[in-house]
């Protein structure tokens, strides 16, 4: 939750507020455009506020797995772009990442920074699974 939020925020703040690149939807009057970034900035605040209340819940337990939290904010982070960049920007094409240019490189770049983020998150997953699994066969201390 943390991660999509995250990157939701950042792709919200640089590429919305910052560059002026695109609204979330882009296919109705900059009204609308406006209202839908509005709704965007909600949802990605109430993922990363829960993400944390969740975190903080595991820490108090006693029970939060730091390589394996890390490894679920890289696959929010990597998913959300991903799921921005095939599904919203191809898919349902609510909007482009830029627009009047060569999309391709954009594309590339984008979509490329979303797969190495998720294989960051999962190399980190499948490390925290053996080390989970090497720890829980040695013998108790």
């Amino acid at each position: 939750m943390i991660g999509v939020g995250v990157m939701a925020a950042v792709d919200e703040i640089v590429f919305h507020q910052l560059l002026g690149w695109h609204s979330f939807y882009d296919r109705s009057t900059p009204a609308v455009g406006l209202v839908s970034d509005g709704l965007l900035h909600a949802a990605e605040l109430v993922l990363i506020v829960a993400g944390f209340f969740l975190f903080a819940d595991l820490r108090h337990r006693h029970v939060l797995a730091p390589r394996s939290a890390w490894a679920g904010a890289f696959l929010g982070l990597g998913g959300f772009q991903l799921f921005d960049g095939v599904v919203d920007h191809k898919v349902l094409r609510v909007h482009q990442i830029r627009y009047d240019v060569d999309l391709l490189p954009y594309d590339l770049a984008w979509n490329g920074a979303a797969l190495v983020l998720l294989a960051v998150g999962v190399v980190l997953a499948v490390r925290s699974r053996h080390e989970g699994a090497a720890a829980g066969s040695a013998p108790a201390p």
